[in-house]
């Protein structure tokens, strides 16, 4: 079929997916950043735990940056790489100057409730193209992230 890609999917499907991929990834990469400087930056007594998951936070936060660029790629599509453009297509801010560990806590709580929005409606997306590998890849992330969701409220009480 000359309107599918090499996967398959219509390209016109695979097009408005990869665009809604890439202002994921630029969330993610906002976010990741954030949680790094909170991370680095984190102050008070709660110093010695929030350190540690600020740290897990990241690094999963880094590796779903990896596999969400590579599958704009399967999809036959360009991830975004300059950071001035990640800053322009996020809904996530950047968060400068927070050294307290609730304050860090609740933009961490933040960042995965804007994920959650935006991968809900890439997953509508990928459901209506037929697109298994991008609804199961999204599905994935927000199971793991509306479970921290409900662990960050929980620690703020």
């Amino acid at each position: 079929m000359p309107d599918t890609n090499v996967i398959g999917l219509h390209e016109s499907s695979a097009s408005q997916l990869a665009d809604r991929l890439n202002a994921l990834l630029a969330n993610y990469q906002i976010f990741y950043m954030n949680v790094r400087g909170y991370h680095w930056n984190v102050k008070g007594n709660q110093f010695f735990e929030l350190h540690t998951k600020f740290e897990e936070y990241y690094t999963d936060l880094l590796l779903k940056v990896d596999e969400v660029a590579e599958r704009i790629l399967t999809l036959g599509h360009t991830p975004v790489h300059a950071y001035s453009d990640y800053v322009k297509m996020s809904d996530i801010a950047e968060d400068k100057d927070v050294h307290d560990g609730q304050s860090c806590v609740r933009g961490i709580l933040q960042g995965y409730q804007s994920l959650i929005g935006l991968q809900r409606e890439i997953l509508s997306i990928a459901s209506d193209a037929d697109d298994e590998g991008t609804a199961a890849q999204v599905g994935d992330y927000i199971r793991e992230q509306e479970k921290t969701v409900w662990m960050l409220n929980a620690y703020l009480g």
